[in-house]
């Protein structure tokens, strides 16, 4: 990938997009027109626009401006900055490349990083649902006590988890599942930092690797972790080896989401993809290694627990790619309390309407 001699200080923050494939030695040194909409193209065109050459210029200063979050906070972009970007959505510079060995690469790679953040807060979903989180007053509420409960190096994992926990209770489940259970694409490790640190994996998650059997034993010996590790083993099971699952998607979520701040607090296991598990090994198990690796294997391996969290995820998109327009948040609602209503690739019926105005405006 091609990088800017002098990276602007917003590139950290976002997955550095992939550029298209660099021209190979051999070929002669490219000019703008063998260019697919490059960046320097798409930049004249949009200065020849008065609205677009505006927003460009003031998203040009916003890159500066940007602060860096932590794992449970916002990522902090001025309402003029994100106004800014929502004018250049519909821009060619939204879609422009550069080439290695093109004329007045610096000047391309200049630009390309200063529409990053447009694109960025354009596809990361993740991002989106916290920004949601944000305008709900319980939701934030409940968000930044967990965010400073797990945050520091102080940190008491007992009082994180016991926040986290509250969290996962007390926010609507359509909260509550948006920033869990947010969609990214597969490459976008950025996205997926920030759903992966939803849990706050730095204190809530037990330090080390401690075999999963003792996790199972500290949890057996709390009712609430007991009571909630049978509710798992219940709703998340799959009945044979066809992957027939217990009970309907929903309950299996619910039951997943509700571990979640107790001894056993499962997590994604990286930023790429949605396979989660325990903070755990069985090394050391001794004549318990098949029951420990069962144990394990529940959650790394559960087709029922998969299929739950990625058909939640794939309705979380379509939230974002259709046009709605009653209120998101109740067709969420409604879905939870009704598995019929889960939305199905043969029904485009379904999303014929338009978002409302206040989660455009969050979202942007």
């Amino acid at each position: 990938m091609v990088r800017p001699p002098n990276p602007r200080p917003l590139a950290p923050l976002f997955l550095l997009l992939l550029l298209p494939l660099p021209l190979g030695a051999a070929d002669p040194l490219p000019i703008e027109g063998r260019l697919v909409n490059s960046c320097i193209q798409a930049r004249r065109k949009c200065q020849a626009d008065p609205v677009c050459s505006a927003a460009y210029h003031h998203l040009n200063s916003c890159t500066s401006s940007i602060s860096t979050p932590s794992p449970t906070q916002e990522l902090l972009v001025p309402e003029d900055c994100r106004e800014a970007a929502k004018h250049l959505r519909n821009s060619s510079l939204m879609s422009c490349t550069c080439h290695r060995r093109m004329k007045n690469q610096v000047a391309c790679l200049d630009i390309y990083w200063t529409i990053h953040l447009a694109r960025s807060l354009d596809s990361d979903l993740c991002l989106k649902f916290a920004m949601l989180c944000t305008l709900n007053d319980k939701c934030d509420r409940l968000r930044k006590a967990y965010g400073e409960a797990c945050s520091g190096s102080r940190c008491q994992r007992h009082t994180c988890l016991h926040q986290l926990r509250a969290f996962f209770e007390k926010a609507s489940e359509p909260h509550a599942q948006g920033l869990l259970l947010c969609p990214c694409a597969p490459a976008d490790q950025g996205c997926g930092q920030r759903r992966r640190n939803t849990i706050a994996p730095s204190c809530a998650l037990p330090s080390g690797a401690p075999n999963c059997l003792e996790l199972q034993s500290l949890c057996v010996a709390d009712p609430l972790c007991r009571s909630r590790l049978v509710d798992f083993q219940t709703h998340c099971h799959p009945l044979d080896i066809l992957g027939t699952c217990a009970t309907e998607q929903s309950r299996c979520l619910r039951a997943y989401m509700g571990l979640i701040g107790t001894a056993m607090t499962p997590n994604f296991v990286s930023n790429v993809n949605i396979s989660v598990a325990l903070s755990c090994t069985c090394r050391g198990s001794g004549n318990r290694q098949e029951e420990c690796e069962q144990l394990e294997e529940s959650f790394s391996h559960n087709s029922c627990l998969m299929e739950a969290i990625a058909a939640k995820m794939r309705f979380h998109s379509q939230l974002f790619s259709q046009d709605w327009a009653d209120s998101t948040f109740s067709v969420m609602e409604r879905q939870n309390k009704n598995p019929a209503l889960m939305p199905q690739p043969w029904v485009p019926s379904l999303f014929s309407c338009t978002l409302t105005l206040i989660l455009l405006l969050s979202l942007w």
